[in-house]
Order: C-alpha cells, then sequence, then structure tokens
C-alpha cells in the first residue's frame, strides 16, 4: 500500500471548514479507489497563529513542509491582519519557495448548475488555465518612499524572465495536447512594451515547437469579454500572474459559483511539495455560520489526488462532485440553495458509497 503525508493547514475563515469536509470525503474516495495509506499532518497557521506568534509560518515552518507530499490548503486572510502580512507571509512565499510555478485552475459547467450565461450548455465551458505562479505582477520587488508625506511614493516592480514565461507556456502546451489541442496566450503587449513583449516574443518561440496544436494570443482585454461572451472557444489558457488571477475568478463565476473553483500550485519537476486548494479564498462574511460551499476544496482534493497518481481515488471524488450537482441538491447558498456544508458532504459520501 502507497504512503502519502499531506500537511493540512486550514487557515483562515472558512478554510478549516471546507477543508475537513473535503478530507472526509478524500478518505472516502480513497477508500473506494487506491486505499492508499493518507497520513494528513494538520498544522494551525494562519492569522490566529500570526496574532499569537507575530509569524504565519514557525521558523522551522518550511523544512517542515518539504517534508511532506503534498499540502492541502484552506485559505488566508482576516479582516483584523493586513492582507500583505497574510498573503506575503504565507501563500506567496510557499509558491516561490517550492517552484510551484503552474498554478493550474480548471473551469468546467457542471450539468445541473446554471451558469449566469444564457443558454450555456453543461460541459460547453470546460477550459483550464496555466497561470504563471512566481513572477511576473506580484514579485515582491520594490518599496515605499516618504511615507506618510505628501510626495510618498510607491514602486511596485514587475519581473517576467525568458525562463519563467517558457516554463509555464511549455505545461499549458502540454495540457493542451491531452486535451483540445487550443492554447491561448494572455498579453497586453500594446501598453506593456518590456514585460509583455517578451511575453509574446517567448509564447512564438515555444509555439513552433507544438506544431500540433493552436497557437494564439489575446489582450487582456478582449480576453475578459470573450470569457463572458464565447467562453466555450477556450481550452486552454496561459497568462501571467496577475492577468491569469484575475481571468480565472470570472471563469469560476462564469461556470455557477467561487464555491466550485479548484486549483493546484504545481511543481512539476517535484523537487518539492505542491499544493492544492479551492480559489474562493477565506470568505469571512459566512464565516462559522456552516453553509460555505465544500466542493471546491473536494475537487482541489481530487486535483491533488491526480497529482500523488491515485486516479481512482481522484475519479471517484469527481464522480461524487458530479453527481451530486447533477442531482439538483443538496445546495448552499451559492448555488441558490439553503444547505449546510455538512448536508453537501453527506451527499457526496453517499455518491461515493453508490459508486
Amino acid at each position: 500500500m502507497s504512503a502519502f503525508r499531506i500537511a493540512v493547514i486550514g487557515g483562515d475563515g472558512i478554510g478549516p471548514e471546507v477543508i475537513e469536509e473535503a478530507i472526509r470525503a478524500a478518505d472516502a474516495a480513497n477508500q473506494a479507489g487506491d486505499r492508499a495509506d493518507l497520513l494528513w499532518n494538520r498544522l494551525p497557521w494562519g492569522s490566529q497563529f500570526y496574532k499569537q506568534t507575530g509569524r504565519m509560518v514557525p521558523e522551522d515552518g518550511w523544512n517542515l513542509l518539504r517534508r511532506h507530499d503534498a499540502i492541502f490548503f484552506g485559505a488566508v486572510g482576516s479582516p483584523d491582519v493586513p492582507d500583505h502580512i497574510t498573503v506575503h507571509g504565507l501563500i506567496l512565499p510557499m509558491r516561490r519557495k517550492f517552484d510551484q510555478y503552474v498554478n493550474l485552475r480548471p473551469a468546467y459547467l457542471y450539468e445541473g448548475v446554471q451558469s449566469p450565461l444564457r443558454d450555456k450548455a453543461p460541459g460547453s465551458i470546460d477550459m483550464v488555465v496555466y497561470r504563471e505562479n512566481t513572477e511576473g505582477e506580484y514579485a515582491p520587488i520594490g518599496g515605499r518612499l516618504y511615507e506618510g508625506l505628501p510626495g510618498e511614493m510607491a514602486v511596485q516592480v514587475s519581473v517576467f524572465t525568458r525562463r519563467g514565461c517558457e516554463r509555464i507556456m511549455r505545461a499549458a502546451f502540454e495540457g493542451a495536447r491531452r486535451r483540445r489541442k487550443k492554447v491561448t496566450s494572455i498579453t497586453k503587449s500594446n501598453a506593456q512594451a518590456h514585460s509583455m513583449v517578451l511575453w509574446d516574443e517567448v509564447f512564438r518561440d515555444v509555439a513552433r515547437e507544438y506544431p500540433d496544436v493552436e497557437a494564439r494570443s489575446l489582450l487582456i482585454d478582449a480576453a475578459a469579454m470573450d470569457f463572458v461572451r464565447r467562453p466555450e472557444t477556450f481550452d486552454v489558457v496561459v497568462a501571467s500572474n496577475l492577468f491569469g488571477d484575475i481571468l480565472t475568478d470570472l471563469s469560476a463565476i462564469v461556470t455557477g459559483s467561487m464555491g466550485l473553483a479548484a486549483s493546484g500550485n504545481i511543481n512539476p519537476e517535484r523537487t518539492a511539495p505542491s499544493m492544492f486548494e479551492p480559489v474562493h479564498g477565506s470568505a469571512p462574511d459566512i464565516a462559522g455560520k456552516g453553509i460555505a460551499n465544500p466542493l471546491a476544496a473536494m475537487l482541489s482534493a481530487a486535483m491533488m489526488f491526480e497529482h500523488l497518481g491515485l486516479e481512482r481515488s481522484a475519479a471517484r471524488l469527481r464522480q461524487a462532485v458530479a453527481a451530486v450537482l447533477k442531482a439538483g441538491q443538496p445546495r448552499t447558498p451559492d448555488l441558490g440553495g439553503h444547505a449546510r456544508t455538512t448536508d453537501v458532504t453527506a451527499a457526496i459520501l453517499a455518491a461515493i458509497d453508490r459508486g
């Protein structure tokens, strides 16, 4: 029997709520599938830990995480701790320290889920965004000068390297070969004459290595429009850190809810653990109410299973989610229902048991 050590960081807000329910579903899917030995190591890191210790991660935290096969993450962010502390103290450095340069975010319109867009059939929206995850617009380079004075200024530097562009683009093309063989690159080179011109040049170079894959570039503003007016035209999308972040929230909404948006922060070379998380964030407005949708966390667990080679477990979990959504109930409020988080988990467990 294969054994996997999985670090669990529930984090803040609804993070611990949905992660614990997802672990219940993941354990059930694993027992019905690959029957691996899953060792869940729960780590109490997040805003509360920061308020107690002044750190988002303990001094030996990164070394501790590195000893795991994967990381299962809930959310980070709390109204009483500035976002630049929580995000830059935990999730962004994790992506860089562990070279999780592929942020993989699928968007699929499930049967039984109503898109806010008119006349979209189940399965008609089916895309995967490959977001560059370690540099670009989120590089922590810059600073502030003359703070609090009339002449105060802030400088934020975007960093685009040929290596960084090449590797996320190659990952996207490889992913497209396993799908419908179409890659769309998101750019803004008409306005960003250095970073995005490099991005475009590298995309053209990499595209030549994949003559079997259709390649096109689209300006970010046009892409935002087409994510709404014709999302079915997209297959694989490759984008910079900022553009990918924004577009994937939009892709989640057009497929029904942020509560269905899963993601993986992948180290393809497996030199460090990859991290899997729901996209929806900590949602402090509904934290503790027991109404958060756990399906995004469950779909993220399925992505984690797939990364670990537990294909049967991943399939059982995805099939259960699809079956519950197709049935139309139970539904949490984000999908127009009144069910509680635990009601959805109970339905998922029953669907796994039915096979």
